[in-house]
């Protein structure tokens, strides 16, 4: 099923529901998708979204919440973090299922193998290797430390 059609499947048994956070995170998401596809006609690309730029879009908003939760914390806004984290909760139902850390260093040691990385240098093309194989399923700042790790390693 397109993720977009079952985020406005599920924003609509939400609203029967009455589940209000749901509903308003489910929104956030389709407003957020609404603007990426009107970001690609004015790039004059094809406005539906695929699946994959779904990901990327609800990505990018989990890792607001997750930085924004962060900043809530830091300030002492415990219910304002508590409800950022709700609704992360709510958008990882619509990831896929994140990669292992084995994973990942498994991956970044076939990534500095086959770029040759030898030195903190080689770090751009590594983790565009690494980005690569696991776009989508990892979150770019853990890759980005275990690369570094690994590089810092090597000398």
């Amino acid at each position: 099923m397109d993720l977009k059609v079952k985020l406005g499947d599920d924003l609509k048994f939400s609203l029967k529901s009455g589940r209000s956070l749901e509903v308003e995170t489910l929104r956030l998401l389709l407003a957020a998708l609404h603007n990426r596809s009107i970001e690609k006609r004015g790039k004059r690309q094809a406005e539906e979204l695929i699946d994959e730029e779904v990901l990327e879009v609800l990505n990018k908003e989990a890792k607001k919440r997750k930085e924004a939760a962060d900043i809530y914390l830091k300030a002492g806004r415990r219910d304002l973090a508590e409800k950022e984290t709700k609704e992360l909760e709510i958008i990882k139902c619509y990831l896929p299922e994140q990669a292992s850390l084995e994973l990942i260093e498994k991956t970044v040691k076939d990534a500095i193998q086959k770029t040759g990385a030898k030195e903190a240098k080689d770090f751009g093309r590594t983790m565009a290797e690494v980005m690569k194989s696991l776009k989508n399923k990892a979150d770019a700042g853990a890759i980005s430390e275990i690369i570094k790790k690994n590089l810092e390693s090597l000398r």
